[in-house]
């Protein structure tokens, strides 16, 4: 092999990502919402960018009258003029190759499905009123605080309340607030006392006991029967009466009332105080029945039309430039060209899935949830032709509103559980519903894991135990033995 330096020419093939081409993807992954504050930032720094109220029956991207059309644009039409390479949107980024499937578009279909981008109409449900932001708990303690102390307390007061949790819990040694702040350790104790006395009752607690027996003290309830009770409620949560009654000296009729009264405290009080504003969910999609069909819309109410201001480029382009001015203008256009086109994609290629969903659960939208069939994203991206990592980008962060309420697009992907007769699998969301069905109405006798998966069986489900009691714990209901336990403590 010879080692002296030679010259080779070689071709190969590789995929390029574009800032455009990662932009276009980045928007399939976001919500509406989200979508609209990308708008706003690419407005803002192009000038021949502007917003305009959405017509009830136009389309977000604005089309010039030569260039409308019944066919939507392909991938390779998401520029315009030639002016940028074309580049499709379905792209796995992971493995940088590209899925050439047909032009994105809603297509009717035997079900009667309508894949359409026009607005929501009058139906929509009014979500702002969710978003009401209330008094938080540490600003409704330092008012008070306020009103009761003053210098150093205060100081004191000021810092405790900082290291309150959101529960109303204080969960810091108060040794160690006593030697960061350089003050006695009585000192610091007397105002924790005093900051227990601010409503809500209980904040300032150092544990669960603490925070019941405050609230026991203001009821004028906390006499030495409680005080124990209070004490062991690690027997309490097992159901352990027994013992309770030997230790609290007390017989079953006193025993229930304690229980009642200890159930009406509040383990938490400091949930009931506003932290953050509760971010209320959008849909980014509407599903409806007609007579032709299901319907299928996009929410257009959080979503601005976009435009390309032709008239400014033009006054822009006849004036006098030098040869940077001329490039810029160039790129300010191709770049707005390209937004509006990626988000004209965006929204077929978003109808396109959602419209296969629909068409695979039809049997949830018209009976339920115990209808809901096994899907994966393979099966839609197969269906649609297109690439299962850009269904699984279009299913992100997207919100479909129906007439059974508001689910997330992966809501409609679970995993299949067999049939027992033989039969077509079963969705895990459905064998959920019945295991929470089936414990919902158990009655007096408690059903165990075993006694549900006979049930489930004699239903046409094959599903083990372990599988039972993994739903069950992901549904937040308890074994048999804790149920038991919390009707023997009048909880249900």
């Amino acid at each position: 092999m010879s080692l002296a330096p030679r010259l080779d020419l070689r071709q190969s093939q590789s995929l390029v990502m574009t800032p455009q081409l990662q932009q276009a993807i980045k928007l399939l992954a976001l919500s509406n919402l989200e979508v609209e504050g990308v708008i706003a930032e690419e407005i803002e720094k192009n000038p021949l960018l502007e917003a305009a109220a959405l017509p009830d029956d136009g389309p977000v991207a604005e089309r010039e009258p030569d260039a409308v059309r019944d066919e939507p644009a392909t991938a390779d039409e998401l520029v315009m003029n030639g002016e940028a390479a074309g580049e499709s949107l379905d792209v796995d980024i992971a493995a940088e190759r590209f899925d050439d499937g047909p032009s994105d578009r809603a297509a009717g279909d035997g079900l009667g499905l309508t894949g359409t981008t026009s607005g929501s109409g009058e139906d929509a449900p009014d979500l702002d009123a969710f978003a009401a932001s209330d008094l938080s708990l540490a600003d409704h303690l330092l008012e008070q605080a306020g009103q009761a102390l003053s210098g150093a307390d205060l100081f004191v007061a000021q810092h405790l309340i900082d290291l309150i949790d959101e529960a109303g819990y204080l969960t810091t040694s108060l040794l160690d607030v006593a030697n960061r702040l350089g003050v006695a350790l009585a000192q610091v104790e007397r105002v924790l006392a005093i900051i227990q006395t601010f409503d809500p009752t209980g904040v300032g607690a150092r544990d669960l006991a603490e925070c019941i027996a405050l609230q026991a003290k203001e009821a004028d309830r906390y006499d030495p029967c409680m005080a124990q009770l209070i004490d062991n409620l690690d027997l309490v949560a097992r159901g352990d009466l027994n013992r309770l009654k030997r230790i609290c000296q007390v017989d079953d009729e006193d025993m229930a009332d304690m229980i009642r009264e200890l159930r009406g405290y509040d383990p938490k009080p400091g949930l009931r105080f506003g932290g953050e504003p509760m971010q209320a969910v959008s849909p980014d999609l509407h599903v409806r029945r007609s007579r032709g069909g299901w319907v299928v819309e996009l929410d257009q109410s959080s979503l601005p039309r976009v435009l390309v201001n032709r008239r400014y480029h033009a006054e822009l382009a006849t004036g006098s430039q030098d040869k940077a001015s001329k490039a810029w203008l160039g790129d300010m256009l191709a770049s707005a060209n390209w937004l509006v086109k990626a988000l004209d994609q965006r929204q077929r290629t978003i109808i396109r899935v959602a419209t296969e969903i629909v068409r695979q659960q039809e049997a949830f939208f018209l009976h339920g949830v115990s209808h809901l069939r096994p899907l994966t994203l393979r099966q839609v991206a197969d269906a649609i032709e297109m690439h299962e990592s850009t269904v699984s980008r279009v299913t992100s962060n997207k919100y479909l509103s129906c007439a059974r309420g508001l689910f997330e697009l992966k809501y409609f992907f679970t995993s299949a559980i067999q049939a027992a007769d033989g039969g077509d699998a079963v969705s895990a969301e459905a064998v959920k519903s019945a295991i929470k069905g089936l414990i919902a109405n158990e009655g007096a006798k408690v059903l165990s894991d075993d006694t549900i998966v006979e049930l489930l069986n004699a239903k046409g489900f094959d599903i083990a135990r372990r599988t039972v009691a993994k739903y069950r714990e992901a549904m937040g209901i308890g074994s048999s033995v804790q149920r038991r336990r919390q009707r023997a403590l009048g909880g249900g």
